[in-house]
């Protein structure tokens, strides 16, 4: 031990080497979410334009069912 450091100073730097080891063991955890493709837009929009047509052949052909 070095005699001419106080026991505040060692503790210090024994802090400071603990904090060093410490922090080179830390792992790394990277997150990483794939895009998402939502089609809910595309599939309403089919919908409606089938609901259209259906109404519209009903119409026109009152007796189909």
């Amino acid at each position: 031990m070095i005699p001419s450091l106080t026991r505040t100073a060692r503790l210090g730097l024994l802090a400071l080497a603990a904090a060093t080891l410490t922090g080179a063991c830390t792992p790394t955890v990277r997150l990483e979410v794939a895009p998402i493709q939502i089609y809910a837009k595309l599939d309403a929009d089919v919908r409606v334009r089938l609901d259209r047509e259906l109404q519209d052949l009903l119409a026109e052909n009152p007796n189909l069912f």
